[in-house]
C-alpha cells in the first residue's frame, strides 16, 4: 500500500519577512521604487491636503504611487482589487510598507490628480532624456480610439435629446392611461400591472435625467460651429466610428520618439477628428522638452487623419521636416499595384436597367452626330462642355421626337418630365492640377525617400498602443470628463515610458 507525507492544518508557521529584501534588484518594482524616491519630486501633492493642524494623518503620495504604477503594470486597473492585492501579495506589501490603503483612497488618487500627473509624466521625459532614451531626431503622432465610462445610447444633440424625452414621455402617458382604463374596468393582471409600474419608474427617471442635462448645459458645437452630438453621462467624450464600430469614448493621442519609443506627449481628446488635434501635439513635444526650437531639426510622422490644409501650412510655416500620409498614398505606391490580387473578388451586380445610359446612344464624335436609342438625330448643344475636371460633348433630343417616343418611360427620368433628353459624350478627362501645402506634400512623401522615411511610423507608434492596450491592459477608459480621462492617459503612458527606464536606463 502506497505511503504518502502527513499533512495538518492545525499548525502555525511564523515567517519573517523583511519588505526590504522582497524589492530585488533588477526587478520593475525596484526601479518604481527607486525613482519614486530619489528622482521624483512629489511636493506638488502637498497642495491637495489641509491636515496640518487637524485631522488623521494621510497616506503617503509616494506609496499610493508606487502601488498604482505597480498594480498598472501587471494589467491591474481595479481599486479593489489593489486594495486585495497590498493585502495578500508580499511584493505590494512590501512596496507599500504594509500600509494597505483603502480602495477608496486609491480611487481618488487615481481620480482626483489629473494636474498632479500631468507634472510626473513631464518629469518622467525629462528624466529619459538626462539617460539618453529621447533621440529627438524623429517623432511618430498617432491616436488610439478607446471607450469611456458612459453609453453611447445617452448621446445626441440637444434637438435629438429633446425627441428622446418627449418619446419616452408619450410611453409614460400611454401605460398610465392603460392602467386607469384597466381599473375601470376591473380585470388588471396583477403581475402585469407590477412590471409596468417599475417601467413607469425607469422611463420617468430617464426623462428627469434628460431635461436636469439640457437644462444644465448648452448645445455642444463642433470646430466647425455646427452642434454635435453630446453625452449626458460624459458630455466631453464623443461618439466615434472605429474598425471595430460606434462606440462612445476618447481619442488618446500620442507622440513617440524613434529612438527607443518613449512618449514624449500623451493628450487625451474627446473627439473622433484627428484634424485638429497634431497643433497641440507639437506644442506639446516642445513644452515637455524644453525646446522651442525642436521640431525645426527633427522629423515629424503623421498618419492619415491628421492631414488637412491648415498643418501642413503651419508646419512649413515653421520650417518642420513633416511626413503627412493622404488617404489615397497606398494607391500611389507601386509597391502595392497588386495588392488587389489577394482580395476576393466581388460577386457580380445584376439589375434591371432602369433608365438608358450614354452608353445605349450611338455618338459620332468626329462627325459631331448622335443618335438616341429610338434611332432619332439629336442636336449638337455643346461641343466641349467642361464638368468637374473632364471634357463632355453635349446631345439633346428634339422636344417633338421625346414628346411621342414609346421607350420615353425607359429614357427620361419621371414620365412627367417636359424637357427633351440630353446626353453627355466624354471626349476628355482633363489632368488634375493641385497646388498648395497639400499638393507639395504628395510630390514628397511619394519619392522613395519619403515612403522610406514615413515607413517607419507604424513601428515606432503602433508598438506603444499594443503595449499599452495588451500588456497593460488598457482597453478602455473608466473614469469621466476631459480632465481625469487625459490624467488615465498620461498615467498609462508614464508608466510606459518607466519601463523604457526600467530596461534602457540602468536603474540601480
Amino acid at each position: 500500500m502506497p505511503r504518502y507525507k502527513d499533512y495538518d492544518y492545525q499548525q502555525c508557521v511564523m515567517v519573517p519577512v523583511s519588505f526590504d529584501r522582497q524589492i530585488l534588484p533588477g526587478t520593475f518594482e525596484h526601479s518604481i521604487n527607486y525613482l519614486v524616491d530619489r528622482k521624483l519630486d512629489l511636493s506638488i501633492f502637498d497642495s491637495r491636503y489641509k491636515n496640518d493642524d487637524t485631522g488623521r494623518p494621510a497616506y503617503d503620495p509616494a506609496i499610493l504611487l508606487k502601488i498604482v504604477l505597480l498594480a498598472y503594470s501587471r494589467g491591474v486597473t481595479s481599486s479593489r482589487k489593489i486594495e486585495a492585492l497590498c493585502r495578500e501579495n508580499v511584493v505590494f506589501m512590501a512596496i507599500s510598507a504594509d500600509s494597505r490603503p483603502h480602495y477608496t483612497s486609491i480611487a481618488h488618487f487615481i481620480s482626483g490628480c489629473p494636474e498632479q500627473i500631468a507634472s510626473l509624466f513631464q518629469q518622467i521625459i525629462l528624466i529619459c532624456d538626462d539617460l539618453g532614451l529621447i533621440g529627438k531626431e524623429m517623432f511618430a503622432v498617432d491616436g488610439c480610439k478607446m471607450p469611456s465610462n458612459a453609453s453611447k445610447e445617452w448621446s445626441g444633440t440637444r434637438a435629438e435629446l429633446q425627441k428622446k424625452a418627449q418619446k419616452i414621455d408619450r410611453a409614460v402617458r400611454y401605460l398610465l392611461k392603460k392602467h386607469r382604463d384597466e381599473d375601470k374596468k376591473g380585470h388588471a393582471k396583477e403581475s402585469i400591472r407590477r412590471r409596468e409600474e417599475k417601467q413607469v419608474e425607469k422611463l420617468q427617471a430617464a426623462s428627469q435625467k434628460i431635461e436636469q442635462f439640457l437644462a444644465n448645459n448648452a448645445e455642444r458645437l463642433g470646430r466647425s460651429g455646427k452642434p454635435v452630438k453630446g453625452n449626458i453621462t460624459d458630455n466631453d467624450s464623443a461618439k466615434m466610428k472605429t474598425g471595430h464600430g460606434v462606440l462612445q469614448g476618447y481619442t488618446g493621442v500620442a507622440a513617440v520618439d524613434a529612438k527607443h519609443q518613449v512618449v514624449v506627449h500623451a493628450e487625451a481628446f474627446g473627439t473622433g477628428d484627428e484634424h485638429g488635434l497634431l497643433e497641440p501635439m507639437l506644442d506639446g513635444i516642445k513644452d515637455n522638452l524644453d525646446d522651442e526650437n525642436l521640431l525645426k531639426r527633427s522629423q515629424v510622422l503623421a498618419d492619415s487623419g491628421f492631414h488637412s490644409a491648415t498643418n501642413l501650412t503651419r508646419l512649413e510655416d515653421e520650417g518642420n521636416d513633416a511626413y503627412i500620409a493622404d488617404n489615397r498614398f497606398r494607391s500611389r505606391d507601386p509597391r502595392f499595384a497588386d495588392a488587389g490580387r489577394y482580395k476576393p473578388a466581388p460577386a457580380p451586380k445584376v439589375r434591371p436597367k432602369a433608365r438608358f445610359t450614354a452608353e445605349d446612344f450611338q455618338a459620332d464624335l468626329p462627325n459631331k452626330t448622335c443618335l438616341c436609342p429610338a434611332g432619332k438625330a439629336m442636336w449638337l448643344k455643346s461641343e466641349r462642355a467642361r464638368i468637374t475636371g473632364r471634357i463632355f460633348m453635349q446631345f439633346q433630343a428634339h422636344q417633338a421626337d421625346c414628346a411621342v417616343c414609346l421607350q420615353r418611360g425607359q429614357c427620361l427620368r419621371s414620365p412627367t418630365q417636359k424637357s427633351a433628353r440630353q446626353v453627355n459624350i466624354l471626349r476628355e478627362v482633363l489632368p488634375k492640377v493641385e497646388y498648395g501645402p497639400l499638393a507639395r506634400m504628395k510630390a514628397k512623401i511619394d519619392t522613395p525617400l519619403g515612403r522610406h522615411i514615413y515607413s517607419r511610423r507604424l513601428g515606432i507608434v503602433e508598438p506603444v498602443f499594443g503595449h499599452l492596450r495588451e500588456n497593460l491592459g488598457l482597453s478602455r477608459f473608466s473614469l469621466r470628463g476631459k480632465d481625469k480621462v487625459d490624467g488615465q492617459w498620461k498615467l498609462m503612458t508614464m508608466l510606459h515610458n518607466l519601463t523604457k527606464i526600467h530596461r534602457y536606463g540602468f536603474v540601480t
